[in-house]
C-alpha cells in the first residue's frame, strides 16, 4: 500500500539556508526587494517608487562629489542639564543611540561639493533618538549657518525629525528661536539657503529651519507637518483631508517649491548651486578619501 505520508527521496537532499538580510519588505507595495538592488536605486523601491529612510551617511555621500567632505563640530555631544529620567537616564538613551548610528548626536555637519560646487551642508540622522533637535543640533545648524555667511557659500539642510527633544525641555525649544535667528542671518547676509524635507520632517524642526530655505525641496511622499494628524483634527474637531501633510499635498498648496525624487536630487542641487552663483570647488584634496555610499570620510577634518 502506497505511504501517502512518506516524503519523495529528493525531498530529503538539505536545504540550503538563505542568508537573512539579502530581501527587504516596501513597506507600500509589498514587494520583496533584493538588499542590494534597494541601495544601488538609492533605496528607492523599484516597483513603487517608495522612498525608503536613509541615514544621513548615505545622504551625504549619495549628494556629494567623492572625497569633498569635511565634517565639523564634530566634538560637540549632549548634556543631561536637567538629569532627566523616564524609563531610563537620558544619556543612557543617548549612548544607545551613539552605538546604534555611530554617531555623536541627530545631525552631521560640515562643507563639501555638488557637481563642483560649493556648500556647506548639514544632514539629519532620523535613528537617532527619531532626528530630534536637542541643545547641540540647534548649534550645529546655527554654526554651519554662520559658517556658509563668513565663506560665502550657500547652505544645503537635509531635513528628517520628530521634533524637539523633550528630554531638554525648554533649552530643546529655546533651539526653535537659535536656528531661526541664525538663517535670518544668513538671508541678511545675501547668502541662500537650501532645504531638502526628507520623511518625517515635523514638530519643532519644521516650524523653525526646515521652512526658512530660500529654496524648500522635498522627496516625495514624505511625512511633513507640525502636530500630528490625530491631534489636529481633535483640536480643531474637523477631519483633515487625505493625503494631509504629505509633500504632495503641501506642494499643491504652495507650501514648498518642488518635489524631486531621489535620483534627482544631486544633478538637481548641483543645478540650484550653479544658480546661486556657488564657488568652484578646487581640485581633489590628497588628504581626502573617495566617499562610498554610506561611509563619511573624515580625513582632514576642522572644526
Amino acid at each position: 500500500m502506497l505511504n501517502w505520508f512518506s516524503r519523495p527521496k529528493y525531498a530529503s537532499a538539505e536545504r540550503r539556508d538563505v542568508p537573512a538580510g539579502l530581501w527587504t519588505k516596501c513597506p507600500r507595495c509589498a514587494a520583496l526587494v533584493y538588499r542590494k538592488e534597494l541601495e544601488r536605486n538609492f533605496r528607492v523601491c523599484p516597483r513603487c517608487a517608495y522612498h525608503h529612510r536613509l541615514s544621513a551617511a548615505d545622504r551625504l555621500a549619495m549628494v556629494l562629489d567623492p572625497g569633498s567632505f569635511v565634517e565639523h563640530d564634530e566634538g560637540l555631544v549632549p548634556e543631561d542639564p536637567l538629569e532627566f529620567v523616564d524609563e531610563k537616564p537620558y544619556l543612557a538613551r543617548v549612548d544607545q543611540a551613539q552605538r546604534q548610528t555611530g554617531l555623536p548626536e541627530a545631525i552631521v555637519t560640515g562643507t563639501g561639493a555638488v557637481e563642483g560646487r560649493q556648500v556647506v551642508v548639514g544632514a539629519m540622522e532620523f535613528g537617532f533618538l527619531g532626528g530630534s533637535m536637542g541643545a547641540v543640533v540647534g548649534e550645529k545648524v546655527a554654526r554651519s549657518a554662520e559658517r556658509a555667511a563668513e565663506l560665502r557659500w550657500p547652505l544645503a539642510l537635509f531635513s528628517a525629525s520628530g521634533g524637539a527633544r523633550m528630554q531638554e525641555g525648554a533649552l530643546s525649544l529655546l533651539q526653535m528661536a537659535k536656528t531661526s535667528v541664525a538663517l535670518g542671518r544668513l538671508s541678511d547676509a545675501g547668502v541662500p539657503a537650501l532645504s531638502v524635507l526628507c520623511d518625517p520632517t515635523t514638530g519643532g524642526v519644521a516650524a523653525s529651519f526646515a521652512f526658512q530655505g530660500d529654496i524648500i525641496i522635498a522627496e516625495p511622499g514624505a511625512l511633513i507637518g507640525f502636530a500630528g494628524r490625530r491631534v489636529i483634527e481633535q483640536t480643531i474637531r474637523q477631519k483633515l483631508p487625505e493625503g494631509f501633510q504629505t509633500a504632495e499635498f503641501l506642494l499643491e498648496h504652495g507650501l514648498i517649491d518642488a518635489i524631486v525624487p531621489r535620483g534627482d536630487l544631486r544633478p538637481t542641487l548641483g543645478r540650484l548651486l550653479r544658480l546661486c552663483g556657488a564657488p568652484m570647488a578646487p581640485g581633489p584634496s590628497e588628504s581626502l578619501q573617495a566617499t562610498p555610499l554610506g561611509v563619511l570620510s573624515t580625513d582632514g577634518r576642522s572644526a
